[in-house]
């Protein structure tokens, strides 16, 4: 009688530890799935870039790599076992990695052999056309810290090679991109004594140009070289852009700004590259650009209008104003996000589709908080038709509105710079037919 009465309180104490938990569990897998589900519809279930890719025979589903992301919405727990919910908004810190106590997560990209939008390259980055580099998001992986090392690795494979290399060039590698990866290489090419050059179309700062005014940057800890350690995690956009400057001055980096690279052209054993100013030979060429390329116009009428721009710096800028943001992903939740915090600015955003997703979950969090306290007026499902002078007409669920404005602000995505790559003999994945140089 006593064993049972020990066995039924035994059992007890296990329902009501278990159930709670069950209970909560369940819900979490509910969650989960349905988000899941939710990616998928929308299109957003499939990374665009780097993503954790799950090794299932070794995961425990402890769970853990969920609770590290910092973007949240990444990754949940289904079935037992980690799995990708939200991969497009994955933009590969590798917390999930790091925290697997199993090391049954691995950050990467995956299988590039049937990756359309990015680029073949070997271990050392270096493209199906000898001598030609990528460093950068250009690759497919993201993060500051990523770009800085893949700068500092291709200049010491090409610092290996160049010496023996025995042909009159202008320069021993020209880098295309003054961001933080054609920095990097730039850096490294000076530690290295390799004679270099950096061409950028624009100023010096690469993506982060295009950060608003005192966005933060997650870097996470890395080492420029010779420059020395950003040892914290976040950084503001003036910051990294001290940072840049501060280095280039420093150390003397040769770099021509406002200097667009046309074409690259494989020669015999070097490079002819042809700018909007010039043409410059090279033994080795690192291809440091960004992913966006040129901004994607609406192509609607009035769109070249002084009002009309495609990126904000300085939300602080604008105030007392009616102003349209056109986009739903990131830097269209961020733009809106810092002119309605603005005095007097009447934010309305305009989307396409029917809710908003491609983006991080902070932001999503605070644009959902700013709508609901009606400091910004959500348009879901439209488009722009005209952009006049005091107004803008905008298409809604098949009624055309015309609401009153002042500046319009078009995140739209940008234009890759796929076709030259293509153009320059460089491979991608997913085609049948080797191209040729």
């Amino acid at each position: 009688m006593e064993s049972y009465l020990i066995w039924v309180i035994t059992a007890v104490i296990f329902l009501i530890i278990f159930i709670p938990y069950y209970k909560k569990f369940t819900r979490k897998q509910k969650e989960f799935l349905r988000r899941k589900q939710e990616a998928v519809s929308l299109g957003i279930g499939r990374p665009r870039s780097q993503f954790p890719m799950v090794d299932n025979s070794a995961c425990i589903g402890c769970g853990s790599c969920v609770e590290a992301c910092p973007e949240g919405d990444v990754l949940g727990v289904v079935f037992g076992k980690a799995t990708i919910i939200n991969g497009d908004r994955c933009v590969g810190h590798g917390y999930c990695e790091q925290v697997c106590p199993v090391g049954a997560l691995k950050v990467g990209l995956g299988d590039i052999k049937t990756r359309e939008d990015i680029p073949i390259t070997d271990d050392f980055n270096e493209t199906n056309v000898e001598g030609l580099f990528i460093a950068g998001e250009l690759g497919g992986i993201s993060l500051i810290r990523n770009a800085i090392s893949q700068g500092r690795m291709v200049i010491e494979k090409i610092a290996s090679r160049a010496r023996d290399l025995y042909v009159r060039c202008d320069y021993d590698v020209i880098i295309v991109g003054g961001g933080p990866a054609g920095l990097s290489a730039s850096l490294t090419a000076i530690e290295k004594d390799l004679s270099y050059l950096v061409l950028d179309q624009q100023e010096p700062g690469g993506t982060i140009l295009q950060y608003p005014r005192k966005k933060l940057v997650m870097t996470q800890p890395v080492d420029i070289p010779l420059y020395g350690k950003l040892d914290k995690s976040e950084y503001s956009k003036e910051h990294l852009l001290e940072t840049w400057l501060t280095a280039i001055d420093k150390f003397g980096v040769i770099i021509r700004t406002l200097e667009k690279v046309e074409n690259v052209t494989k020669k015999e054993k070097y490079f002819e590259l042809a700018t909007s100013k010039g043409t410059y030979t090279s033994k080795f060429v690192v291809l440091a650009m960004g992913r966006r390329g040129t901004p994607r116009k609406l192509g609607v009428p009035g769109e070249s209008m002084e009002k009309v721009m495609y990126q904000l710096v300085d939300a602080q800028s604008f105030n007392n104003n009616n102003i349209l943001v056109v986009g739903g992903g990131d830097s269209a939740v961020e733009a809106a996000v810092g002119l309605a915090r603005q005095p007097g600015n009447r934010v309305t955003i305009s989307y396409r589709k029917p809710q908003f997703f491609r983006m991080k979950k902070k932001n999503e969090d605070r644009i959902n908080e700013l709508i609901r306290s009606k400091e910004i007026t959500p348009l879901f499902e439209s488009n722009v038709k005209e952009i006049l002078e005091d107004s803008i007409k905008i298409e809604q669920a098949g009624k055309e509105i015309e609401i009153p404005n002042d500046f319009v602000f078009i995140f739209a995505g940008g234009i890759p710079p796929f076709d030259m790559l293509k153009k320059m003999g460089i491979r991608f994945g997913g085609e049948t037919v080797p191209l040729t140089n």
